[in-house]
């Protein structure tokens, strides 16, 4: 019988000075510290300027010097942007969690089989269609608008919610970036495993695939509803019809007039923000540990 001994944790005076300097390479310095902490003060600086303009009356936020504690008029002003008819901000929020949702949901799911096919799969003309893909990330939207338009138009869906929805429910980058997570996170071995015990490709993708890719589908998932939950030049093209608003439609109705009012421009921000805000909450481990796993096996 072999008897196990605990040795104790050597005392910082008794290291040797190869780990002491290792112990200092992995310390931050003070003007790391100083970088930090002014690095997240400028990061949350617009968020906290949000709430004290939203909580106070225009006068207070025109003012010289500016305020810079949080007044007490939010409800009040949140109260009046739920009830200007002309931004019609509940409609816009409903509609664009109804697009943001879709669209992320679509993304994640068509950009995950197309990259386990792009990554695991053998099919003639694949370098093809995937420098297809990558060419047509290069093209920015503002190109496409025109010919896209009358195609909207053709289909009678303008000032509808498929006009906005439709043509972004496969995303290139997602593709890409799916296809290159999957090239490293699903091993071959496991594919051929899952063929040998007799499963059919669309099994092999749900039973294996799938969970393999949940990091980066959370990853993908939250950079697609932030980009069509902030998204307003096409809505802005398509949507002329200020009762069928989304989200950023509706706070540009906000700011028409000639005499801007910033607290309730403030206050409808805030109410657009809490959206993404909770999105993150809710996902944020996942979505951290995404991204900490695809950093390692990159």
């Amino acid at each position: 019988m072999t008897s196990t001994t605990l040795h104790p944790p050597v005392p910082p005076a008794a290291r040797t000075p190869v780990r002491r300097r290792a112990d200092r390479l992995w310390a931050a310095s003070p003007l790391t510290r100083v970088g930090l902490v002014l690095g997240v003060t400028l990061s949350l600086f617009p968020f906290y300027w949000m709430i004290v303009i939203a909580s106070r009356t225009n006068d207070a936020a025109n003012s010289w010097p500016p305020p810079f504690l949080p007044g007490g008029k939010l409800g009040e002003n949140v109260q009046r942007v739920l009830a200007n008819g002309d931004a019609n901000i509940v409609k816009g929020l409903l509609n664009s969690f109804l697009v943001s949702g879709t669209i992320t949901v679509a993304t994640v799911f068509f950009g995950s089989l197309a990259g386990f096919a792009f990554a695991k799969l053998r099919f003639r003309g694949k370098n093809a269609l995937l420098l297809i893909i990558l060419t047509s990330m290069m093209v920015p939207i503002q190109l496409g608008v025109l010919p896209l338009y009358i195609l909207m138009a053709k289909l009678e869906w303008l000032n509808r919610m498929p006009s906005v929805t439709v043509p972004f429910l496969i995303s290139g980058f997602g593709i890409f970036m799916m296809r290159q997570y999957a090239e490293q996170a699903v091993p071959n071995e496991l594919i051929e495993a899952a063929r040998v015990d007799g499963c059919s490709t669309w099994k092999v993708y749900w039973h294996v695939v799938a969970p393999a890719l949940r990091p980066a589908a959370a990853v993908l998932g939250l950079l697609t509803f932030m980009e069509q939950w902030n998204q307003f030049f096409w809505p802005f093209v398509v949507l002329a019809d200020p009762a069928n608003p989304t989200v950023q439609i509706s706070l540009r109705s906000l700011n028409t007039a000639y005499f801007a009012d910033n607290s309730q421009i403030f206050a409808g921000t805030l109410i657009a923000t809490l959206p993404l805000f909770i999105v993150f909450v809710l996902f944020g481990r996942q979505i951290i540990g995404g991204i900490m796993e695809g950093a390692v096996k990159s």
